[in-house]
């Protein structure tokens, strides 16, 4: 009985989030439209560091990669806020305390930053240097302007939506909609899914870069549950 009313209240939590959903849409126009002048120098930057000279194929293509950038940064910016707007919906449906608005916005954060760290700083880097390997002298690289902004932006919000992992599970015990012990008896079905999410989002198919992206997966898995449990406790 519990686990069906905290399904209906996370209903109720989807349905109040269309409130939201206007403004949401209005502030990332607004911000994409601002990040807009610094989007070029944010391309340039980023085909500096990853070693790139790209191209572009079409006559809107260039417009079209900064129009990308300016929108990932926009995502970026306003992530917290995002996070803010969850929380504030999420404590009329669950009743949550302010003090659980102070650790999903910041623990959210956090975590969402240090994926597109970590995607940044690792797995961009290894990825691209294996997939470009390839190349021969008769064989030469000429890669897309809006290819590169695709592939970048991607990777970095996939990263840092995954490191959510640990938030979200906490946040589904809070509310009754996971058992922590429960839980813990799949680890076996844990590992096999972080694997193909590891393998699908990984940019390489070696091992070694696979391990990149899984380890800390499951790492984040193990904190997770060790948070529900945690949590779990408080409510009994």
């Amino acid at each position: 009985m519990k686990e069906d009313s905290a399904v209906k209240s996370l209903a109720e939590l989807l349905l109040d989030l269309r409130r939201y959903l206007l403004r949401m849409v209005l502030l990332l126009v607004s911000f994409s439209l601002a990040a807009l002048a610094a989007a070029p120098r944010v391309l340039l930057w980023l085909e500096t560091r990853f070693g790139q000279r790209l191209a572009f194929f079409g006559v809107a293509e260039p417009w079209l990669a900064l129009l990308k950038t300016a929108f990932f940064l926009a995502v970026v910016v306003l992530f917290p806020y995002f996070l803010w707007l969850l929380y504030r919906t999420a404590a009329s449906v669950f009743h949550l305390k302010r003090v659980h608005g102070v650790f999903m916005v910041l623990g959210g954060m956090l975590l969402f930053y240090a994926g597109i760290a970590f995607c940044f700083f690792v797995t961009l880097p290894y990825g691209m240097k294996f997939l470009l390997s390839f190349q021969k002298e008769d064989i030469v690289p000429t890669i897309s302007v809006g290819h590169f902004v695709n592939f970048v932006a991607l990777f970095l919000l996939a990263f840092g939506l995954i490191f959510e992992l640990p938030l979200f599970m906490i946040l589904l015990a809070q509310v009754g909609l996971l058992n922590p012990h429960r839980a813990a008896r799949y680890r076996r079905h844990a590992i096999l899914i972080i694997t193909i999410v590891a393998a699908v989002l990984t940019p390489t198919p070696d091992v070694f870069n696979l391990s990149l992206m899984a380890v800390p997966l499951y790492l984040l898995f193990e904190v997770g549950l060790l948070g529900a449990r945690l949590v779990a406790r408080k409510r009994v």
